[in-house]
């Protein structure tokens, strides 16, 4: 009679441990992977001319790209250029979606 009661409460301590490493995987790591791929796939399409935006909150325009190293110019004078890590940057906003932003915007004020 002890020993089933043993056995039992082993096979709820494994359940709880195989619920808890599923809970973690869903709810952390997944997520966590996916967040990562995306910004991959967001580095990969870095073009010359794209505005960015650093993870320290500068904006800028990249003006050359290397393998692992991204040449940002910053502010209207065109003087400052920082080389800088492709990691170093967290968005990005291509010309295009720029202008269409611009052309929603005077449509909204006309109106």
């Amino acid at each position: 009679m002890i020993l089933a009661n043993q056995a039992g409460g082993a096979i709820g301590m494994v359940l709880w441990i195989v619920v808890l490493v599923a809970f973690m995987y869903f709810f952390m790591i997944r997520p966590q992977k996916k967040e990562q791929q995306q910004k991959n796939a967001m580095l990969q399409a870095l073009e010359i001319g794209d505005t960015v935006l650093t993870t320290s909150g500068f904006y800028g325009t990249v003006i050359d790209l290397s393998e692992d190293t991204v040449i940002i110019e910053f502010g209207n004078n065109k003087n400052c250029r920082i080389p800088m890590q492709r990691a170093a940057i967290s968005a990005i906003e291509k010309p295009e979606d720029a202008a269409k932003a611009v052309e929603e915007k005077d449509k909204k004020d006309k109106k």
